[in-house]
């Protein structure tokens, strides 16, 4: 009977534990939702649903001035127009034109990454000299850049005019030098950056790899291919996707020094969404521009991603 009695009342027992326990879990989810509800609200609004509007008005007619019972669906007419505007042509040029600053930066940056991480003295007022454009003022360094580009009274032209250059570049002025001149200055604000993250990558190098191949007699150069590239391969990964995706986002710079101009030359799809949307007020055109944007910078850093297996060492 005591045995019976035992096992009746382990019976009982046990489901009730497992009632507390699930309770217990059910009051802690509940807990957890309420502490991150607030931030789940913030992006539910100020990312997902723009998102979706974006790729709903795409579809669409409508202006900004207008009642939403004026909005008129359109399906794919939006990009086919898109297709054939000249301008919008024009800046998707641009901005794969523009993604060439990013290798070079990232050449320049690893190499002084090498030189201050080895061979100089003052290695901290360095880093802050370069890092200083990264962190300035987008738009105090654009009027800066201004000033120098001054077609006639800038610094730069002055200097090349004392050298027997007659006829300097109209630099930011001219179409065929505008985007060049962008790109330089990009190039100038983003080397403070990768260098930074660039010498912390050669920072965690072990010196075992290095001391080992002088041992065996290799050249700096032999050095640099076999043991520096393939060491830094994760972070030359990280550098260029997140650079690919920062050349398509340029805004600042273009409206400060160039508005698009000279001629266009200097138009990206940033610029070209913004000024189609906020001036021209054509909604439509410009959530298309965000839609193909948005599969562009996708599309990049998928073939990045699948391509990174083949030479990123982790």
């Amino acid at each position: 009977m005591s045995a019976s009695t035992e096992v009746k009342t382990s019976d009982i027992v046990k489901p009730a534990k497992k009632k507390r326990q699930s309770k217990n879990v059910k009051n802690e989810n509940w807990a957890g939702i309420a502490f991150v509800s607030p931030m789940l609200i913030g992006v539910s609004i100020l990312v997902l649903l723009p998102i979706v509007a974006t790729f709903i008005l795409s579809l669409a007619d409508w202006s900004f001035i207008t009642n939403i019972s004026q909005l008129k669906w359109v399906g794919l007419q939006n990009f086919v127009d898109l297709f054939q505007d000249k301008i919008f042509i024009r800046s998707l040029m641009n901005n794969a034109i523009f993604m060439l600053t990013v290798p070079i930066c990232m050449i320049i940056s690893l190499f002084l990454a090498i030189a201050i991480d080895r061979n100089v003295y003052f290695k901290s007022y360095f880093k802050v000299a370069f890092f200083m454009p990264y962190i300035s003022s987008v738009v105090a360094i654009a009027v800066v850049w201004q000033v120098l580009f001054h077609p006639s009274l800038g610094p730069i032209n002055q200097v090349l005019m004392s050298l027997g250059i007659d006829n300097p570049p109209k630099w930011i002025a001219d179409p065929s030098f505008a985007l060049v001149s962008i790109m330089f200055i990009q190039i100038w604000i983003s080397i403070g950056f990768n260098m930074i993250i660039y010498l912390a990558a050669l920072q965690s190098i072990p010196r075992d790899l290095y001391e080992a191949a002088d041992i065996d007699g290799a050249s700096a150069w032999v050095k640099f291919k076999n043991i520096t590239l393939p060491m830094v391969s994760p972070t030359t990964f990280f550098l260029l996707i997140t650079g690919i995706i920062s050349t398509f986002k340029v805004f600042d710079l273009i409206s400060v020094l160039t508005k698009g101009g000279p001629m266009h030359a200097t138009s990206m799809i940033v610029w070209n969404l913004y000024d189609t949307a906020f001036v021209n007020l054509d909604i439509g055109h410009a959530s298309a521009m965000a839609v193909i944007l948005f599969f562009i910078v996708f599309a990049i850093t998928l073939i990045q991603w699948l391509g990174q297996k083949k030479w990123v060492n982790y």
